[in-house]
């Protein structure tokens, strides 16, 4: 595990704790002495199968990822957008397949986002449904509003 900070792959453990399914881990940089958290999970065969036929293995962190970008400078705590991840790697596992169409996990996201914060939901929307025209975003955004109000 690389130092966040500084990229050191030396850490010491400080703290080991239950996470629901997973353990998390505080540890400290024997380097930089800054400390960060992990989390260790059961890793489960998962293939996820793109809209072009291809299947790559089920990317925890590539979901965060594109869920924290979404939601970048919005008002929204980490531990939120870790809950999402959290219900939707559960509800997948939970499927009992071992491939799932990306499709799937696209509209999970929609609905999570929608839930949390419907600027991230359409940011989100704007990339996972091509929107290539302004009039195509104004629809969606209307869809939203006519939804909400």
């Amino acid at each position: 595990m690389h130092c966040p900070y500084c990229g050191n792959a030396e850490s010491r453990v400080v703290d080991t704790r239950s996470a629901g399914e997973a353990i998390r881990r505080r540890r400290e940089c024997q380097v930089c002495r800054k400390r960060f958290t992990t989390y260790e999970q059961i890793s489960e065969a998962l293939l996820i199968v793109k809209r072009d036929g291809r299947r790559e293995p089920f990317d925890r962190y590539k979901l965060l990822e594109g869920l924290r970008i979404a939601c970048a400078k919005r008002p929204i705590a980490m531990a939120d957008i870790e809950r999402v991840v959290n219900q939707i790697e559960e509800h997948l596992l939970s499927l009992g397949r071992a491939e799932v169409p990306s499709g799937v996990i696209g509209q999970m996201i929609l609905e999570k986002l929608k839930e949390l914060d419907p600027l991230a939901y359409i940011r989100f929307a704007i990339v996972y449904m091509e929107m290539e025209d302004v009039e195509a975003l104004q629809q969606e955004l209307d869809r939203l509003m006519a939804e909400r109000g």
